[in-house]
């Protein structure tokens, strides 16, 4: 398989796939939760596959058994899922955690267990921080990259300390191309952003970490931004060199491989990936970068809580730091929906609530779409016109300038127009993206992004799966969009997403058809500059999070899956 030129996903069909590995490891999970390991030696149209030099694994009450086998027949019916060059089940018990991101901040909406670092001046919090330090071409990023798969946990943000070059003047650019310049000496990193870039990942904040090219020795325009990490990985030769970086660490890594190897694996990864020649690369090991290791990185060694020797090759050790992970995971994460369900009862509603006046005509349409007999056609129809109205009746909350203009008769007008601000609906996926629309309809040069946030069907708790925002979404006014709100939990994490990414609070208004007077002052209570606004509030929510008397569930009735739900 390695020697064939990779191919476009779009070109390559999933029996193509299997017949290229044909004569390859592959790892194929059973329906039954049997794993099985080994050698393909062919398949049919139907994936009846046959493998050789076989390894099964098979989860019991006992633990895991593992059977050794000279070959073995599969039958297509029972393979749930393949893993072309896949060495099988990690060894050791895993936790196994979905792919959406937990809450991560209390019914206050706040970051959950601040602390107080004396070296910054911010409070920090409890996002792991995990350090890995060592030589140049030592396995660093080897290592880094098998935690994260060994850990099998989402919303990991892994950053190299390599991206953090200082930009080179026009002296220091002529000898770094003439392999002169010292990119192993401490001088050579911009300590004081890398040390605000990962602060603000540990304040939960969006970051704009920047992209060096080691080609021309410079930081491209373009930076990469990063949010949303439960676990932060950053490695680098000199990560343990400044105390400001220590004190953000939880736990730190050094990778210890021999100084034969990392020069082994500096001249192929000089000459292939960067464009250095031979003598270039040795000029510059012997000059600056063995000098450098001794002089900077290997005295560090004495600030690591585990030394990893030759790095990537060493699962044990990979094993440990994950394992030490899993346990700080583990003790994480709020609980929320019945904190909220329970909370500000008998209360009054808050000021910060504007609720479309009922008439008459509300009222009708509000029968319509409650009324469980109606038909998905007329929900649809009679659910666009609220929204509309809903849109409609949330700018009018907007502010207004006094303006005056001149009709076609020459006649002087005094009127109200918008104050200029740029508007950006943010739908919660999925009910909230039918009221896209809406909004364009009414405001035709407003954005739109999208969060995705599911429940998680075990803990019932809201997961962040997915988002997708403007770049600029701080200057903007935000319409968060969710069909129905019952506890708040949902429009929470939403909120709480925004004010991540600079949103200012009071530029946030939360639309819903329909909320529960639980979620009202959930939102109220965390959030008290965010505007809320809907066209009917309904008093209770059930033991299963619905609204009552409610509306029943808006996605599948809007999308027609009912049936599937």
């Amino acid at each position: 398989m390695a020697s064939n030129p990779p191919l476009a996903i779009s070109q390559l069909l999933p029996l193509e796939l299997i017949d290229k590995c044909i004569g390859s490891k592959i790892h194929v999970i059973m329906k039954n939760e049997k794993e099985i390991v080994g050698t393909l030696l062919g398949f049919d149209d139907y994936v009846n596959m046959v493998l050789e030099d076989v390894t099964e694994f098979e989860n019991t009450n006992e633990g895991r058994r593992v059977n050794k086998l000279d070959m073995i027949l599969l039958n297509g019916n029972n393979i749930a899922m393949m893993v072309p060059g896949g060495d099988g089940p990690i060894s050791g018990q895993r936790t196994i955690y979905t792919s959406g991101r937990p809450p991560w901040y209390d019914v206050q909406g706040q970051l959950v267990e601040p602390i107080i670092i004396e070296s910054h001046d911010k409070p920090l919090f409890s996002f792991l921080f995990l350090g890995i330090c060592g030589g140049s071409a030592s396995g660093k990023t080897t290592v880094a990259r098998k935690i994260i798969e060994t850990l099998d946990v989402p919303w990991v943000t892994l950053l190299s300390m390599d991206s953090f070059y200082k930009v080179l003047t026009p002296d220091e650019s002529k000898l770094a191309r003439s392999n002169e310049f010292n990119f192993d000496s401490p001088d050579a990193f911009d300590f004081d952003l890398l040390i605000e870039t990962l602060a603000g990942l540990k304040e939960g904040k969006r970051v704009d970490v920047p992209i060096y090219n080691f080609v021309t020795h410079s930081r491209e325009k373009r930076s990469r931004a990063t949010y949303g990490a439960n676990v932060i990985i950053v490695e680098g030769i000199l990560i343990f060199y400044h105390k400001k970086l220590l004190d953000l660490m939880d736990m730190k890594v050094f990778i210890d491989t021999d100084s034969e190897v990392r020069l082994a694996r500096r001249l192929k990864r000089d000459i292939a990936e960067r464009g250095r020649d031979l003598e270039g690369v040795m000029k510059q090991y012997n000059t600056f970068v063995k000098p450098s290791f001794e002089n900077f990185i290997a005295p560090t060694v004495i600030h690591a809580d585990i030394i990893v020797p030759r790095g990537g090759e060493n699962q044990i050790g990979i094993n440990l730091i994950v394992q030490h992970i899993h346990k700080r995971l583990q003790s994480r994460g709020a609980k929320l929906r019945p904190k909220l369900l329970k909370s500000h009862l008998n209360q009054p509603l808050p000021k910060t609530l504007k609720v479309l006046s009922m008439t008459p005509q509300i009222k009708g349409m509000h029968t319509c779409i409650r009324n469980r007999e109606t038909s998905r056609d007329e929900f649809i129809f009679y659910s666009k016109r609220l929204m509309r109205l809903l849109i409609e009746f949330a700018l009018s909350q907007l502010p207004f300038k006094d303006v005056t203009v001149e009709t076609p008769q020459g006649v002087r007008y005094y009127g109200k127009r918008a104050d200029g601000k740029k508007i950006c609906g943010v739908s919660i996926l999925r009910a909230g993206e039918t009221m896209e629309q809406a909004l364009k309809d009414v405001v035709k040069d407003a954005r739109l992004g999208k969060i995705c946030i599911q429940t998680n069907s075990v803990t019932n708790e809201p997961e962040l799966y997915y988002l997708r925002l403007p770049k600029d979404i701080k200057d903007y006014r935000i319409m968060v969009m969710d069909a129905t709100v019952a506890t708040g939990a949902a429009a929470m994490m939403a909120i709480r997403v925004l004010l991540d990414h600079d949103v200012p609070e009071e530029n946030i208004m939360l639309c819903s058809l329909l909320m529960a007077e639980s979620g009202v002052h959930s939102i109220a209570y965390a959030f008290p500059k965010v505007v809320i606004i809907t066209t009917e509030v309904d008093p209770e929510v059930n033991e299963n999070f619905y609204i009552v008397p409610g509306i029943g569930n808006f996605g599948d009735r809007f999308f027609g899956t009912e049936s599937l739900s």
